[in-house]
């Protein structure tokens, strides 16, 4: 991995700000704006999963059958994590984790 080294002058009031917060909007802040910011945070969230579930099935070529059969899980369960609607947790997660950094050799363990 390349590094960077970068030295910031403090001086320089532009960057002042990089890294703080504003702690009078912070103490504006409501619960109800709190808890809508969590939904949006949790939908974002959700829709990362799907494209990460639907990026490894379709980088090893398979269809949601297919991919579900090699796995062991239902196929409504991949539609379900492909639209969003669960999350793969756990074991799956980690499944697919494995899927992703070394596909032939998970796929040859599963067989």
């Amino acid at each position: 991995m390349k590094q960077h080294r970068m030295t910031i002058d403090p001086r320089l009031m532009s960057l002042a700000s990089i890294g703080r917060i504003d702690p009078d909007r912070v103490d504006a802040t409501t619960e109800e704006e709190i808890a809508q910011q969590k939904k949006a945070d949790d939908r974002v969230a959700m829709q990362d999963a799907a494209r990460y579930a639907r990026r490894i099935r379709k980088r090893l070529g398979l269809t949601q059958t297919e991919f579900s059969l090699r796995i062991g899980v239902s196929v409504d369960t991949i539609r379900n994590w492909e639209q969003g609607k669960r999350c793969p947790t756990g074991a799956a997660r980690s499944l697919l984790k494995v899927l992703d950094k070394a596909p032939e050799a998970s796929l040859a363990a599963l067989d």
